[in-house]
């Protein structure tokens, strides 16, 4: 099969995802991430679209398991019901601990979690890119918070962020945090 052929059959399934052609771009991480301290909940304020987060009230909140693997527990409200997505993350090298790799299911590799900043208290700024034969990539990125809701401003940060390390936010859209109730 050729290249165009396969790249005919996958669009479709990357319709509600953010995908872009050549190679993903390479943006700079957080410099002496703290995983101990971005531990816990995060709200999603913003987000490029994906397919597996169609709902509101999305959250995900991290652990450390006995193994030394990180829980990764997604909660959203999607058709009436809440929905929840259990993963794994690891740090693939001590020497970039803020490279982190997610993965939902014992059968897919570990995707890119990559988190640019964060000041563990209130945001962080999460991007992930996967190149598809280095034709075109799908990108992901999350401005969270530690709250349902953030400044502005602070939202306007994150996107400046992005921005500035190359990353296209025309698809970006808030996530619906109201009426959500917490545990």
């Amino acid at each position: 099969m050729s290249a165009v052929g396969l790249l005919l059959l996958l669009l479709p399934l990357v319709s509600a995802q953010t995908y872009h052609w050549g190679p993903c771009p390479t943006p700079k991480v957080q410099p002496g991430f703290n995983l101990q301290q971005y531990l816990g909940r995060w709200y999603e304020i913003e987000k490029l679209p994906a397919s597996f987060e169609r709902g509101k009230c999305i959250e995900a909140n991290y652990g450390i398991r006995k193994d030394g693997t990180i829980q990764v527990l997604n909660v959203q409200f999607y058709k009436d019901k809440l929905r929840t997505a259990e993963g794994t993350a690891v740090v693939h090298d001590p020497r970039e601990p803020a490279k982190l790799g997610v993965s939902f299911s014992y059968f897919t590799p570990y995707s890119p979690y990559w988190v640019l900043t964060t000041d563990y208290t209130s945001l962080s700024v999460v991007y992930s890119c996967t190149d598809v034969l280095r034709l075109f990539h799908i990108d992901y990125a999350w401005i969270l918070g530690r709250s349902r809701f953030l400044p502005p401003e602070t939202v306007r940060y994150a996107k400046e962020l992005l921005i500035d390390e190359g990353i296209d936010l025309f698809r970006m859209k808030a996530t619906d945090q109201t009426g959500c109730k917490d545990k």
